[in-house]
């Protein structure tokens, strides 16, 4: 996780804080861009506010309280339901606009993984919660320059691709041979096995 990259991204969108939260790896995009292994244990619910200026706060459950240890921050341990809320409320406190995996209306359902309890709780606080939508695309879905290369090619050869089926379905045209959906299926697939 590059801490400073993602606090510059919020205070350009004139968001306080990101929190992340998570309970049963839910959250994929979370541990990906936080930089947290997968296969770790997480049967406790764990927060992660990163603010747009000073040191993130991370709230685990004592009985998994090194689950955010390899992430920078201040770490706050609670153990039952109350104490939850008592910490979360404070570690809330300085924020008032406060970014989510969450989507209005559920227009991205695959990024809208925060449940709407935790949403009307956080907005029980005062909280204005806005979706992590733009933050998420822009530390999880923004390609290398590799990638972008990749993806050109791979339309160039899509490209050649078209234009041989095309000119396959004129030479069977003019030859009155049988055109049938499966045929020009195969004919494709055929065309992308060699082209890789």
């Amino acid at each position: 996780m590059q801490l400073e990259f993602l606090q510059h991204a919020l205070r350009e969108r004139g968001i306080s804080g990101w929190l992340f939260c998570d309970l049963h790896h839910r959250d994929a995009a979370a541990y990906r861009i936080l930089g947290l292994p997968q296969e770790q244990l997480a049967t406790r619910r764990w927060y992660y506010l990163v603010p747009a200026d000073g040191e993130p706060v991370k709230l685990v459950h004592c009985i998994e309280s090194s689950l955010l240890d390899s992430l920078p921050g201040v770490k706050r341990t609670y153990a039952g339901w109350r104490e939850l809320l008592r910490q979360l409320e404070d570690l809330l406190a300085p924020v008032s606009t406060v970014a989510m995996q969450y989507s209005p209306y559920n227009q991205l359902p695959l990024l809208s993984v925060v449940d709407a309890g935790t949403v009307e709780l956080i907005r029980s606080w005062g909280k204005q919660v806005v979706s992590s939508a733009e933050l998420v695309q822009r530390f999880e879905a923004t390609w290398s320059a590799a990638a972008l290369y990749a993806h050109l090619e791979a339309g160039k050869r899509i490209d050649r691709i078209i234009a041989a089926t095309f000119e396959e379905l004129g030479r069977r045209a003019r030859a009155g041979a049988a055109m049938d959906e499966r045929a020009i299926q195969q004919f494709i697939l055929e065309r992308f096995g060699e082209a890789g």
